[in-house]
């Protein structure tokens, strides 16, 4: 009997480590995790995680965002952005939902709608 090819659609995270310093933009397809710093904008199609050692200065568009680290510059999220407690974000943000756990800090200013943002990531 022989074995059937069958192709396996594995969703891959991009890792960028603690420790690893990123200067200039970064466009990605997929999910993205920073433990690491980047300085200059991120685009994504997909999710976004800034670990709690993370930080991005720069302009963000994504998807979703959930934040742990450190954030400062304009946020652009199509769906969901949390902050978790041990968050620092500043600057303007532009969500369709925020979810903000106490202990987060955020400075700037922040617009909510569930209209198309027509800032989504391309």
């Amino acid at each position: 009997m022989a074995k059937e090819n069958s192709v396996v659609n594995l969703q891959v995270i991009n890792l960028i480590a603690k420790g690893t310093r990123i200067s200039g933009d970064t466009l990605s397809d997929g999910d993205l995790r920073i433990d690491g710093e980047i300085i200059g904008n991120l685009e994504t199609k997909g999710r976004l995680v800034i670990g709690a050692s993370g930080s991005i200065e720069g302009e963000i568009r994504c998807n979703s965002c959930e934040i742990a680290g450190a954030h400062k510059g304009k946020l652009f999220v199509s769906e969901l952005l949390s902050l978790k407690a041990t968050s620092t974000v500043s600057g303007d943000i532009v969500t369709g939902k925020l979810s903000i756990e106490p202990g987060a800090y955020f400075a700037g200013t922040c617009t909510m709608s569930n209209e198309p943002l027509g800032n989504e990531p391309k």
